[in-house]
């Protein structure tokens, strides 16, 4: 099943929630600093082991406080106008999360919108890109939830999800 939510991905109940994080894992604003907020210090001491995550890639560590078992976090790319490979990356670090889980038999999975914060990913690329890498997952997967923030977000994701089914 694949579920769309304007809310606050921190508070998801889902085996493991997504972190769109940095190549240091150091935390950081947006969603990366919501999330290490609320699952507290041993996340970040655990990323602090890890040490660093290429673009596209992921690592998962224990949720903290959070309700979900694990946290992944995966570094989506900086937007440079589309010329740098950025798609690509933008679909691995999904891919890779989605793959992460399946290794640690983790079976829903809620995830933030990568990119397009911060790092300037035009919004309904990433959200296109977002959506066709869960639907090749939704039969493996008990839940995948996307997690908009705002309602502008919300609605995206609707109306892509909605093309890439009709």
């Amino acid at each position: 099943m694949i579920q769309i939510k304007q809310g606050d991905i921190t508070r998801e109940n889902v085996a493991v929630i997504v972190n769109a994080a940095n190549t240091q894992l150091k935390g950081g604003g947006g969603v990366d600093g919501a999330i290490h907020k609320a699952a507290g210090p041993s996340v970040m001491e655990e990323c602090r082991s890890i040490g660093r995550c290429p673009t596209g890639k992921a690592v998962i560590t224990n949720a903290g406080d959070l309700f979900s078992e694990m946290i992944i976090h995966t570094v989506g790319p900086v937007w440079k106008g589309g010329r740098n490979n950025e798609c690509e990356l933008l679909k691995d670090a999904y891919e890779n999360s989605f793959l992460l889980a399946l290794d640690y038999d983790l079976t829903s999975i809620a995830f933030p919108s990568i990119s397009t914060g911060a790092y300037g990913f035009p919004k309904e690329t990433a959200a296109r890109i977002a959506l066709r890498t869960g639907l090749k997952y939704y039969s493996v997967f008990e839940r995948i939830v996307y997690v908009c923030f705002s309602k502008e977000d919300y609605d995206l994701y609707l109306k892509v999800y909605n093309e890439l089914t009709s």
